[in-house]
């Protein structure tokens, strides 16, 4: 009994390697568990700092409006006066002026807009756009004057939405290439024969759907123009989707509709927000993000204020009206990211034809814009 007790005490050869053999493998263990802290600690630090240097690099940019109503109406009753005096004709040079005093009460990071167009270019685009019209409605009374109104009527509709692309296209061509902040233009890149093509698909598939593609179809002409504006080497985007506008509006309409009317400001905070929201700048690998931060009862504070203003000037108030909104609205854009804008090349070239410009001013749309 003692001898076997005394011999339990010694430890084989077997047993020792298997002790050493253990221990070895415990002591990798260890120093893998202790790698693996270190890496994941050495990852936490690095998603840290790129954090820091990340929202170190951020950068806020403020838009302002700068207009006040006094001066904005002056400029107005003189437009209006002018206008009626020459029968029209001084139109052009009225919106050169609007534009003119718009864009340069605009600012960003306190650096006025610059609206370059002349009403002298204008003009020419005024005249071609009353010939278009005249000859649409030429070919109209045509048909009525031979008994066939229908035909007219067909005829007028096609040409008319096959002038609405090339006039958005030129419109913005225009625009854009007579706008500037600091000296650098923006501009208008799109492909005329790319949005005609484009445009003939949307409308198509909004007549067969029974209208309920033109929500896909606003949103893919918003994203297109967008998509084709330069400021500088800077790159704009679009990325709202026809599916969650058609939501919205389906909402907003109903809603309207239950509350008599009441939602119907908050249903232009929630498509304002989603213009707003969906728009972004790029410039290589940088980026600045647009954020609405409008909100439902002060629209509807500042669209009874500016209606009662409306009423109570008999028209003449529309000048404070347009004034409010737009600081208003511009005062409620936050914009945020990583580019530069003292780093903004310029790329854009001078562009005079204000044709479509006039062709969609006459049909009272301003796309986009």
């Amino acid at each position: 009994m003692l001898f076997t007790s005394f011999t339990n005490i010694f430890i084989t050869n077997d047993e020792i390697d298997k002790i050493d053999l253990a221990f070895f493998a415990k002591s990798i263990l260890k120093n893998i568990l202790i790698l693996q802290s270190n890496y994941k600690n050495k990852q936490q630090t690095n998603i840290m700092e790129h954090t820091e240097n990340s929202l170190s690099k951020l950068k806020n940019y403020k838009l302002d409006f700068h207009g006040n109503g006094s001066d904005f109406f002056g400029i107005l009753i003189v437009n209006w006066l002018l206008t009626i005096v020459t029968l029209g004709f001084y139109y052009p040079w009225a919106k050169a002026k609007k534009l003119q005093y718009l864009y340069g009460e605009t600012s960003l990071n306190e650096d006025r807009f610059e609206f370059h167009g002349t009403g002298k270019e204008m003009f020419k685009g005024f005249i071609k756009a009353i010939g278009l019209f005249i000859a649409l409605y030429g070919v109209l009374l045509f048909f009525m004057y031979l008994e066939m109104p229908a035909i007219g009527l067909i005829l007028f509709y096609l040409a008319f939405f096959a002038v609405l692309p090339v006039a958005i296209h030129g419109s913005y061509k225009y625009r854009m290439s007579r706008t500037s902040w600091r000296g650098i233009r923006f501009g208008y890149r799109g492909d005329r024969n790319e949005l005609v093509k484009n445009f003939f698909k949307w409308i198509g598939l909004t007549i067969v759907t029974f209208g309920i593609y033109g929500s896909w179809l606003a949103m893919n002409l918003r994203s297109y123009i967008i998509g084709n504006i330069k400021f500088g080497d800077i790159e704009m985007k679009y990325k709202g989707d026809g599916g969650d506008y058609l939501l919205m509006n389906i909402k907003g309409y109903f809603l309207t509709i239950i509350t008599l009317g009441i939602y119907m400001f908050w249903w232009q905070k929630d498509m304002f927000d989603y213009y707003i929201n969906n728009l972004s700048l790029h410039k290589d690998d940088e980026k600045i993000e647009l954020e609405s931060t409008v909100t439902g009862g002060e629209i509807f504070t500042l669209s009874i204020v500016n209606v009662l203003i409306l009423i109570f000037t008999l028209g003449l108030g529309s000048a404070w009206v347009e004034v409010r909104t737009m600081k208003y609205l511009l005062s409620n854009i936050h914009l945020e990211g990583t580019i530069d804008l003292d780093t903004i090349k310029q790329t854009e070239e001078n562009y005079k034809d204000a044709t479509g410009e006039d062709i969609e001013d006459m049909l009272e749309m301003d796309f986009v814009m």
